[in-house]
């Protein structure tokens, strides 16, 4: 902050001061007012003094000591007793040359004392040490370090303040938090420097585009933004005045726009976008952390929707955000229970007819909650953490799985997908080394599949983690192309064997000829490459010809069979040999 800066912030500040002689506010007020400072709040009524002081939240209080009714040291005591104004700075004008009572008020918490009759000059000096130390210690406190943004105690607190003025006005306030996304993955990936970075950047662009977007000064009324960071990588913007519901729309997809563009961090373009979650006063809260907290529930909410998404708070969210809660709850029992298990789905050659392989997939069988869907516990999983612990056990129980089917004569290779933050995590091959050793299982009979955006986010990484894996003898591949980001002429560096294509493109073939050519180019090209191409999702014999026409190598799909426990594949094994024997 520059000194024109600084004085313009000292001569700003709203000063309070509380004396029952009218003439000695007037003429301190006079002297102020020469020097500079323009806003200075009188009370004279020593029984009004703290409300008035809660309600306006000075930067100092100039307060008296001997006064009837209520006296300085009472107001001083209750002052420093309160959580939002313990803070606030006060020096004692008084009269008193008592020792014991300068004493009593500095205990209390008095930040500098004066006797009066006050020395003009003194008072000024005073008074500018006073303003600069509080300036100092609200940087400290109220402001983030990085960004130079309020923190979320001064975003609490002045939102605390709006819906004060908004009670008495009828007016609205709305709080958006903005989240961005996959900022974790950046900062892992890159760096906590390029991360720093992309925090700065971002908050520089939200203000920006706040500026720009705020509008013109209405005639009657208020309209008041504040802007702040309140978590790692989230941050808060205040909106309040008339019509501010369709304003927070507007001003939300203006943001979402913005953070869509990308960022040049360290000469490198880093690609992020953002969620928000909306809620307003007084209908969704009629305090500053309900109306906060419901704010964040609607974030939470669009970034589980998948991010990159706009979302309104509703009472809904409050129940589904409960009832996550307690799945959590549940989930971390679930391993130690015993009720998680993996079911098998086949993986059939397109040629033959045979079953040459098994997916190993994830389920979650609640004693009280019946079947729980992949789709519910997986994210859970992921955000928690928890996916590293059952990621692990998924590898070693399919590892030991396969050894007991190669035993009994069933020789197949098991594929086991790795979640992205099991990936990224570090030490993730030699716990597939240790799983293989502990099994006996060769390295051939275990394959790892990856989705296109995992091996894409840090190509150096990547590379030598495949490279291990390669060393031990497992496959690779890639699991759901076509919905990432990807390009087979990139994906070649990796050593891949094979591809898998989205079920979402197969299941509109042969009749949807966008699909249909689609498909047409992925078998294509990866064969191309030298690489093997898995079909995902094949349900009818319409789709399985189309796809055996275009010299697809394998399939998985409820055409052969729905995922099923591991002691339903040798009679799954004998009917998929029956049918294949008929067809040759």
């Amino acid at each position: 902050m520059s000194a024109a800066d600084r004085l313009a912030s000292r001569l700003s500040a709203t000063l309070l001061m509380v004396d029952d002689e009218p003439t000695t506010i007037d003429v301190i007020e006079m002297f102020l007012q020469a020097e500079g400072y323009e806003r200075l709040i009188p009370v004279t009524d020593s029984r009004r003094a703290f409300a008035t002081i809660a309600e306006e939240r000075p930067d100092v209080v100039l307060l008296d000591l001997n006064m009837p009714e209520v006296g300085g040291l009472e107001i001083l005591q209750a002052m420093r007793a309160d959580e939002a104004l313990e803070h606030v700075p006060v020096i004692i004008l008084t009269s008193s040359a008592d020792a014991d009572t300068k004493l009593q008020a500095l205990e209390l918490g008095a930040n500098d004392f004066l006797a009066k009759p006050v020395d003009p000059s003194e008072l000024v000096l005073r008074l500018r040490n006073t303003l600069a130390a509080k300036a100092y210690q609200d940087q400290l406190q109220y402001y983030d370090r990085l960004t130079g943004l309020p923190n979320r105690r001064l975003f609490s607190e002045r939102l605390g303040q709006m819906l004060g003025i908004s009670r008495r006005t009828s007016d609205q306030c709305a709080v958006l938090t903005i989240g961005l996304d996959r900022f974790r993955q950046i900062n892992d990936t890159l760096g906590r420097a390029v991360g720093d970075t992309l925090l700065s950047s971002a908050a520089d662009r939200i203000a920006k585009s706040v500026a720009a977007d705020s509008p013109v000064q209405p005639a009657s009324g208020h309209r008041s933004r504040l802007l702040a960071r309140v978590g790692g990588d989230e941050f808060a913007l205040l909106l309040s005045g008339t019509g501010v519901v369709e304003e927070a729309d507007r001003v939300a997809r203006r943001l979402h726009s913005r953070l869509q563009e990308h960022f040049e961090l360290d000469g490198r373009e880093v690609f992020t976008s953002c969620s928000i979650g909306i809620a307003c006063f007084p209908d969704d809260g009629d305090h500053a952390e309900a109306v906060l907290a419901n704010a964040g529930i609607a974030l939470s909410h669009a970034e589980r929707e998948g991010g990159s998404g706009i979302q309104f708070y509703n009472p809904s969210l409050n129940v589904r955000s409960a009832e996550r809660l307690e799945l959590e709850g549940q989930l971390r029992r679930a391993l130690d229970r015993d009720e998680i298990a993996l079911h098998y789905q086949p993986k059939v050659d397109m040629g033959t007819g045979r079953i040459v392989g098994a997916e190993a997939l994830m389920r979650w069988q609640h004693p009280e909650m019946g079947n729980v869907p992949p789709d519910r516990f997986i994210p859970i999983a992921e955000e928690t953490g928890l996916i590293a612990s059952l990621g692990e056990w998924a590898i070693r129980t399919a590892c030991c799985q396969a050894r007991a089917w190669q035993d009994a004569g069933l020789p197949l290779r098991v594929s086991v997908n790795l979640s992205a933050k099991q990936f990224h995590a570090g030490g993730i091959a030699e716990m597939v080394r240790s799983a293989l050793r502990d099994s006996g299982l060769e390295g051939s009979r275990l394959m790892l599949e990856l989705t296109e955006s995992m091996i894409m986010e840090n190509v150096q990484e990547t590379s030598e983690t495949l490279r291990a894996f390669k060393d031990m003898g497992l496959a690779l591949s890639v699991d759901d192309f076509g919905t990432g980001y990807s390009s087979l002429s990139y994906l070649k560096r990796f050593p891949l064997d094979e591809l898998k294509i989205d079920r979402s493109f197969v299941q509109g073939v042969p009749e949807d000829g966008d699909d249909a050519a689609i498909v047409t180019a992925i078998v294509g090209m990866t064969h191309s490459l030298g690489l093997k191409v898995v079909a995902e999702g094949v349900e009818t014999p319409e789709q399985l010809a189309f796809l055996r026409g275009l010299g697809c190598d394998e399939y998985q799909g409820y055409l052969c069979s729905k995922p099923v426990a591991a002691d339903e594949w040798a009679g799954l094994l004998e009917e998929a040999r029956n049918r294949a024997g008929v067809r040759e």
